[in-house]
């Protein structure tokens, strides 16, 4: 803004803008910016609150898209008559040429490095947020969407290396993988033969390549270089480059005139940062409400022929003529929007800053309302004043939004991000889906709402990553890896991991290694086929040896019965039919009194029976020596012999027990470690030598009782159970050599299993082999059970 006048004619017109055909010939949508500061001017200058009985006024100057021309238009700006002042035409900025002269300047957009360096005492504004807030807001978008292979596109520039560097920084820190980095060269005519090569190249690399996302350092350079790009790619016929682009905050679909037929569909679904704006009452009816025809804006007309590509009757053409009344609203979104852009946003904010600055500076030396200085005398008070009220000024803008800088001279705010829906009639939508706020508390200043982004239709979020661990490559940047599965017992819950970590021990990996899934308990059970079979196979022996000791005391007088000693006899039917009641003890979940009793009362219960067949035995040959004339045998005869054979051999089984369960006793104990899926649930033995000794004294006794039954086998039949006996013995020393490897070599409730099937077949061994000939005799033929049969069968 050049001059601050009297608000005394506010029908005076203070704006003067500089015709230029080339000024929107380039990007028609600019106009907007021009907009922007015209509304707000005529907003300050209708506000008495503001700068009272003071008229602002701008001029505008183009640069012509040339170097030369904006060094001359920026000294014509800074003189105050329009002869230049000498030696400043070339070689020295444009920062330094306007703070030489103490000029009051605001960039509304971000600023390239080489400018963002501001010296302390230069008098330039940002209107927009520190650059760093948005590489912050970057990694945060690409954090959230676990985005962690991603490519950076950029111009081949001072800025562009520059974008690269601090962004590559940030993401390296963060975990993210930058895959590709693609520069483009946008400072030659598409008539050099060897950038158009180039071009086709990079077009064919992107078409290839299997990152998804890229993030484009948006300026205008890269913005047309990339659509050109992907113009290139469709007229090579190459695969879709469809790809989700993350933009920063200079990124808007702005057209030239002769880009009208460049394609937006490749840019459906983008995110982009865009500096914080907010809807300004009043701006869409200003819009409305402008006249091609009006002779006080000069560059109206010629934004009105490049976006309607019409001509005003009174330039010779043969194009359409303008009749006035087409309808902004009916453009394309890239030539023009009705809604204010956030640049446009923040020239609107530019303007207001200005004003208070001068309101506060000039405030005080006003005298009834009236100006006592005009604008030279103003000058002259200190343009230093202006620059250090302008960093101080805080203020509340018509959309509600608070206005104000850091110490940095930076706009202190946040940032947009915005998803790009676009229509195949080449409109679109900018759709706000969350915001980047630096003065919101840690964890609060980044949000977005996922439900309502639009993305391109074969996108997919899930870029190239290993299910499982990765293992880098030596001599290679941090993201380059080979995918390894992680060992057994090893899982990895995230993907790209450089580790696996083992689960719990009472947990176990899944098949795909990514979770840890409980382990299952492993005991034999009443519910499980193979409890309820060996539950059901203990009751009916358990039945069976009911039935037969219930025979033998209905036929106890009988003499088969009184023959084979009924004593004996009777016990070891009791013993057998506890032996294999035993058995259930070893199904259903291990306690600590089945643990203490399982192995302790079947040792001892079997070992009684084992006595009770080695007492039969016995008898039977000590009958047939004491029969001899004179001999010494007879005192020996009785039950009180069978009695002691049976409650000694028994007492030192007990014995062995007592010690056992007082030293080292079974208990309760969880095996984590045996089966890869299941917890075991076990009787821990306690003491394995005492359990061996139980296996081993049994073992013992059965190899004595056979060893006397098979001498004892050529005895007279009729009191011969000698070779009954020593079938029995057989079955029995047959089943445990058997049960000892077997218990050795499985696992779980399968060891138990053996356990069990090892009590029932060597007890039912011996209930078969001794009682089943007697039961038969007894029920099938009664007339062999006779004394006469007896005598018949002793001759």
């Amino acid at each position: 803004m050049r001059s601050v006048q009297q608000k005394q004619d506010r029908s005076r017109k203070t704006h003067h803008m500089h015709n230029s055909s080339i000024f929107f010939s380039a990007v028609p949508k600019n106009y907007q910016h021009v907009l922007s500061l015209v509304f707000a001017v005529n907003e300050v200058n209708e506000n008495p609150n503001i700068l009272s009985n003071i008229t602002l006024g701008f001029q505008i100057y183009d640069s012509y898209c040339d170097a030369k021309m904006t060094y001359q238009n920026t000294l014509n700006l800074i003189s105050h008559h329009r002869k230049t002042i000498p030696n400043y035409k070339c070689e020295i900025r444009i920062l330094n040429c306007m703070t030489n002269f103490f000029k009051h300047q605001i960039t509304y957009s971000s600023l390239t490095p080489a400018v963002s360096k501001k010296d302390p005492i230069s008098s330039l504004y940002q209107m927009a947020p520190s650059e760093e807030h948005q590489y912050t807001g970057i990694v945060q978008l690409l954090l959230y969407f676990q985005w962690k292979w991603v490519g950076i596109f950029v111009t081949a520039d001072d800025k562009g290396e520059t974008f690269v560097k601090k962004l590559t920084s940030q993401l390296s820190q963060n975990g993210i993988c930058i895959a590709v980095t693609e520069r483009m060269v946008t400072n030659r005519g598409f008539d050099d033969t060897g950038l158009i090569e180039k071009c086709q190249n990079m077009a064919e690399s992107l078409s290839k390549t299997n990152v998804n996302v890229f993030v484009v350092n948006a300026d205008k350079n890269t913005k047309t270089g990339l659509q050109w790009l992907l113009l290139i790619g469709r007229m090579m016929s190459m695969s879709p480059i469809n790809k989700v682009w993350v933009m920063t905050a200079d990124w808007d679909f702005s057209s030239e005139p002769y880009h009208k037929d460049l394609d937006i569909q490749n840019f459906h679904g983008a995110l982009s940062f865009a500096i914080h704006s907010s809807e300004v009452k009043g701006f869409h009816p200003f819009l409305l409400n402008l006249n091609p025809h009006s002779e006080a804006d000069g560059f109206i007309r010629l934004f009105w022929q490049q976006a309607f590509g019409c001509q005003f009757l009174d330039v010779e053409t043969e194009e359409e003529f303008c009749t006035g009344e087409e309808k902004l609203e009916s453009l394309p979104g890239a030539f023009f929007e009705m809604q204010m852009t956030s640049q446009s946003y923040s020239i609107y904010n530019a303007v207001y800053a200005v004003a208070h600055a001068l309101h506060a500076m000039l405030a005080p030396r006003t005298k009834q309302g009236e100006m006592v200085l005009d604008g030279k005398e103003a000058v002259k008070l200190g343009i230093m004043k202006l620059h250090i009220l302008s960093l101080n000024i805080l203020f509340n803008n018509s959309a509600g939004d608070t206005v104000f800088f850091n110490e940095k001279r930076e706009l202190e705010g946040g940032f947009d991000i915005i998803n790009w829906v676009t229509f195949p009639n080449k409109s679109f939508l900018r759709v706000k889906v969350g915001k980047l706020d630096p003065q919101a508390p840690l964890g609060s200043d980044f949000s977005i709402d996922e439900k309502i982004i639009t993305w391109h239709q074969s996108f997919n979020q899930v870029g190239p990553s290993c299910s499982y661990s990765r293992q880098r490559k030596e001599g290679e940047p941090f993201c380059c890896y080979d995918c390894t599965p992680c060992p057994e017992g090893n899982i990895s819950n995230q993907t790209d991991m450089d580790n696996c970590f083992q689960c719990q021990e009472d947990q176990y990996p899944n098949q795909e290694r990514n979770h840890c899934i409980s382990k299952k308990e492993n005991f034999l059970s009443y519910e499980s086929p193979l409890g309820i079979s060996l539950a059901l196979l203990a009751l009916a022996f358990s039945a069976t040896t009911a039935l037969v000791f219930g025979i033998f005391i209905k036929h106890q007088n009988t003499p088969i019965v009184k023959a084979n000693n009924r004593n004996l006899t009777y016990t070891l039917l009791i013993s057998l039919l506890l032996c294999f009641l035993c058995s259930l003890l070893f199904i259903g979940r291990p306690q600590l009194l089945t643990c203490n009793l399982r192995q302790t009362a079947f040792g001892i219960i079997f070992s009684v029976a084992v006595s009770s067949v080695l007492a039969k035995t016995l008898t039977v040959v000590l009958a047939f020596m004491a029969t001899k004339p004179g001999s010494k045998m007879r005192k020996w005869v009785g039950t009180r012999f069978s009695t002691s054979i049976v409650l000694g051999c028994a007492s030192i089984q007990a014995s062995i027990c007592i010690v056992w369960l007082c030293t080292d006793p079974p208990f309760p104990d969880l095996d984590m470690h045996s089966l890869p899926e299941e917890v075991i649930v076990e009787c821990n033995e306690g003491s394995a030598n005492m359990f061996y000794s139980v296996l081993g004294y049994m073992g013992l006794l059965a190899l004595v009782s056979f060893v006397v039954a098979f001498f004892a086998r050529k005895l007279p039949d009729t009191f011969n159970e000698a070779k009954f006996i020593t079938f029995s013995m057989l079955v029995f020393c047959s089943v445990w050599l058997s049960f000892v490897p077997s218990y050795l070599s499985t696992k779980g409730k399968y060891i138990v299993a053996v356990e069990i099937f090892s009590i029932l077949a060597s007890s039912a061994g011996i209930l078969g082999c001794i009682f089943s000939p007697k039961c038969y005799i007894i029920v099938f033929k009664p007339e062999l059970n006779s004394k006469e049969q007896l005598k018949k069968r002793n001759k």
